[in-house]
């Protein structure tokens, strides 16, 4: 399906569905600034940041050509920052690098739970602090940033709606986006819906990355939200939007960025670009060529890493070979993590570890080396680390 013909369709029925109430479009808060930046401004730049759902070429570039069909004249920038098989958490620490220090977002698009489900295997702790250092890192900093998540859907997410639960990772995302008064698109309870009504099956929406007839009805639900919010005059100055002063978990990555991992570089932990024909495991090019990672597979050689903040992570390349990772900070007791994954089996795989989440504020040492002992599934005790995660 052209997109072209995507923004045709589903033009035209806004002034039925303003009548309408459904239920999976959960308007809260304003998009009025957007509306200004767009209609009187006549620019706008718009980021989607998510994972293999948002890095394809699906939902997103239907809703970015919705804009432009809608504002004709407005100069859009659509950044794209979807990185399959990525999580909330790892969202929340490459926030800075990848979305906040491209300039003012004007419509920040957020797509996270079904990775959180499916990939990171999240406990509803874990979601919240990635969706919420996300939101609130972003308001932080850019307070006039309106903001929209949408819910996609796995058939294990599918069958537990089904029996009207509410999957963890929608459970506790929306924890998050009540507080902060962010508007929810639930694709997931839609589809249910219109396979129950018998108006949809799975396999026309397409799978866990849906097909273009799925993606449509995800931006279409989007496309029906904004023209309901912007079916007004437009502001004449932004207005911030209110943020709660107590974050639903202080533990939240609201202060999450990378730490460039150069200077943690020895005789046994180098820093370079791996030759990833001679490593195991299939490669993505797609962001991860050409970078340089800090590497290590000889277990018990150290390395160390000096940081200011509460937690401290790994955002890794974990392939079949990943092995486990050791790591005590101020002197505290050494503490094992797993670096290998279950999608590590045939893939370097991109995935973020924590190592210690509520350390007191402040500066830290963190002494770091493999452990002899790694995963029983992996054929190596490798390392391969992007960047150091803080928060």
């Amino acid at each position: 399906m052209k997109v072209a013909g995507f923004v045709t369709v589903f033009l035209l029925p806004f002034c039925v569905f303003a009548a309408e109430i459904n239920r999976n479009i959960i308007a809260r808060g304003s998009y009025a600034n957007s509306q200004l930046q767009f209609e009187k401004n006549k620019t706008g730049r718009v980021a989607f940041i998510g994972g293999s759902i948002t890095q394809m070429n699906g939902y997103r570039p239907m809703v970015a050509d919705w804009l432009q069909e809608r504002y004709p004249k407005t100069k859009f920038e659509f950044i794209n920052a979807g990185i399959s098989s990525t999580c909330s958490t790892t969202g929340a620490f490459r926030l800075k690098s990848h979305i906040l220090n491209k300039g003012q977002i004007d419509l920040f698009f957020i797509e996270f739970a079904v990775n959180d489900d499916q990939d990171a295997g999240h406990a509803g702790r874990e979601c919240i602090r990635g969706m919420e250092g996300i939101i609130r890192h972003a308001r932080k900093i850019q307070p006039n940033m309106d903001i929209i998540v949408t819910h996609f859907v796995n058939p294990g997410m599918l069958e537990q709606l089904r029996s009207r639960k509410i999957p963890l990772s929608i459970e506790s995302h929306e924890k998050v986006l009540k507080a902060y008064d962010v508007s929810t698109i639930f694709l997931a309870r839609e589809v249910v819906d219109r396979i129950s009504a018998g108006k949809l099956t799975w396999k026309v929406f397409g799978g866990t990355h849906p097909k273009p007839a799925g993606n449509a009805i995800a931006a279409k639900m989007i496309a029906q939200l904004l023209s309901e919010a912007w079916n007004k005059p437009a502001l004449k100055e932004p207005s911030p939007h209110a943020m709660p002063w107590r974050p639903v978990d202080s533990g939240s990555y609201f202060n999450g960025h990378f730490l460039l991992p150069a200077e943690s570089a020895n005789d046994t932990w180098a820093w370079h670009v791996p030759d990833w024909k001679k490593i195991p495991g299939s490669f993505r090019t797609n962001p991860f060529g050409g970078m340089s990672l800090l590497t290590a597979t000889e277990p018990g050689k150290e390395t160390t890493l000096k940081f200011k903040g509460r937690a401290l992570g790994a955002y890794v390349l974990a392939g079949p070979d990943a092995g486990a990772m050791e790591v005590s900070i101020d002197g505290g007791p050494w503490k094992r993590v797993d670096l290998y994954h279950h999608h590590s089996r045939g893939l370097n795989y991109p995935r973020t570890v924590m190592f210690a989440s509520d350390l007191r504020a402040g500066e830290h040492t963190a002494k770091l080396r493999l452990s002899a002992k790694s995963n029983p599934r992996s054929k190596g005790t490798s390392a391969r680390i992007l960047q150091f995660t803080v928060n």
